[in-house]
């Protein structure tokens, strides 16, 4: 899954009771109906997308000749939507979430089409930064839709209509990319899903027009934009690509990229997070530390479940897909929660215990490493990982808008996402260099997802447990949420 990324990581039947609770209480009103359908609809073709997609990329990666660099496939697309959110934060508060939803969800459908056509792997890579592009564009000028059209009552409910719109793709994502990728082929997953497109933009443009399009302040001067922390943005994005780059080729050369991007990437992160995010300051700073830290240690691991379950179980992709589905799920219901009146009390006891579910799902995952372990085993670890996410990923959200003014909510709304984002790249890449380190870049099969015999267990197992101990200091962090 992939957070709205979210849920950045899903989708199902009809939403369930609490989901469809979610909706109520005002975000359904006369005056918020149209705006609320529209950008829930938008969400629910990321989650598409992130379901669909993260179900076709082994046979994608196999078929293209990269398992080597399976990770870059999705640290790609956080590489440039990096870039993407701290242009987006400006863009918004500056002249209203419009203009860069509207060209995030058509950069977005661009990507999808690119890496579906794609010939050779490192052209797929390059479709998925495009719709890192998109990606970054729609998911911070849609915090800024929410801050202005919703009043801070109304903002828990519609954070949690988000992730009930991953229900239905979480379920049938799976089971429909499987079936696909297997009789007809994978890149009908990528081209099929701009289809998409049409119906969020309809409905969701016209109804943001109307309640959150322009500046915050309609009588301030507009201000201009802010260049530097344009060229820190920049920084950060090319900073993160080299250390990807440097982390898949493992050779004593790699250490120059490396060099290089880390001396891009440290001190544009520090420019563009808040002062005390990284020493885990009390209050706001701590809000976004501790997004990157969820989202970065669950969607690493994550994007390696159905390539364990493919490579080391010989399940079909149908099947390794299916087995996150019910996280999608899980995943409402910890959102649906935190959105309940009494759930303020308990926010920050609820976000360690978030923490300690993701934390213990990812260590359990790589258990069906050993043959005696059922692969189902998969399914109810991720189903608790994900209802730990569904709390923590909407419980940041709101503590962010609560406490921004009006007019930062661009800024910090990008800030959020950009430790969001950049976790997960230099998770994945941290991830997927120990992957290829011990072989993991040999993992191989057919075209039809059996596996050739070549087992490399223990390369899994360096990307899950690492990734737990992240998770597990999130839950020290999620003590300092309040100042």
């Amino acid at each position: 899954m992939s957070a709205l990324d979210p849920r950045d990581t899903d989708v199902a039947p009809a939403p369930s009771a609490p989901a469809a609770d979610a909706f109520g209480g005002g975000v359904l009103d006369r005056d918020h109906r149209a705006l609320s359908i529209g950008i829930v609809s938008v969400v629910l073709l990321i989650a598409f997308e992130a379901t669909a997609v993260g179900t076709a990329m082994p046979v994608a990666a196999r078929e293209l000749d990269g398992v080597s660099v399976y990770a870059f496939a999705f640290s790609a697309y956080f590489t440039t939507s990096l870039f993407a959110m701290v242009l987006s934060g400006q863009w918004s508060d500056r002249s209203g979430p419009l203009a860069p939803l509207a060209v995030g969800i058509s950069a977005f459908a661009a990507g999808l089409l690119l890496s579906g056509t794609a010939g050779t792997m490192w052209l797929f890579i390059v479709g998925r930064a495009v719709q890192g592009l998109g990606g970054g564009l729609v998911i911070v000028a849609l915090y800024v839709v929410v801050s202005r059209a919703y009043v801070e009552a109304l903002r828990p409910a519609i954070m949690a209509a988000f992730a009930a719109s991953w229900v239905v793709p979480s379920v049938v994502g799976p089971l429909a990319s499987g079936t696909i990728t297997e009789h007809l082929g994978w890149r009908w997953v990528f081209v099929g899903i701009p289809a998409l497109v049409v119906f969020p933009l309809a409905l969701a443009l016209p109804a943001i027009r109307r309640t959150a399009s322009g500046p915050a302040d309609p009588t301030a001067p507009l201000p201009p934009y802010d260049r530097r922390r344009i060229r820190l943005a920049l920084g950060i994005s090319l900073g993160a690509g080299l250390l990807q780059y440097a982390g898949q080729e493992l050779r004593w050369l790699s250490l120059l990229p490396a060099a290089a991007g880390a001396a891009l990437l440290v001190p544009s992160a520090l420019g563009l997070l808040p002062k005390g995010t990284f020493r885990a300051a009390r209050g706001l700073p701590s809000v976004v530390l501790l997004r990157g830290i969820a989202a970065g240690s669950f969607i690493a691991a994550e994007s390696f479940v159905p390539l364990m379950l493919v490579a080391e179980r010989g399940l079909s992709p149908t099947l390794a897909g299916l087995s996150l589905a019910v996280g999608g799920l899980t995943w409402a219901l910890g959102s649906y929660m935190q959105a309940r009146p009494w759930m303020e009390r308990y926010r920050e006891r609820a976000l360690v215990g978030g923490m300690i579910l993701v934390a213990a799902a990812i260590a359990g995952a790589p258990s069906v490493l050993i043959p005696a372990v059922p692969t189902w085993i998969v399914a109810v670890a991720w189903a608790f990982g994900c209802l730990g996410m569904g709390v923590v990923i909407a419980s940041t959200s709101v503590l962010l808008l609560e406490l921004s003014a009006p007019e930062e909510a661009g800024a910090n709304s990008a800030a959020l996402q950009i430790s969001d984002g950049l976790s997960n790249v230099l998770l994945l890449a941290a991830g997927g260099a120990a992957f290829a380190a011990l072989g993991g870049g040999l993992v191989g099969a057919t075209a039809h997802g059996a596996t050739t015999g070549t087992s490399h267990p223990a390369a899994f197992a360096a990307v899950f447990l690492p990734m737990a101990g992240v998770a597990a200091a999130g839950a020290w962090v999620a003590t300092r949420l309040r100042a």
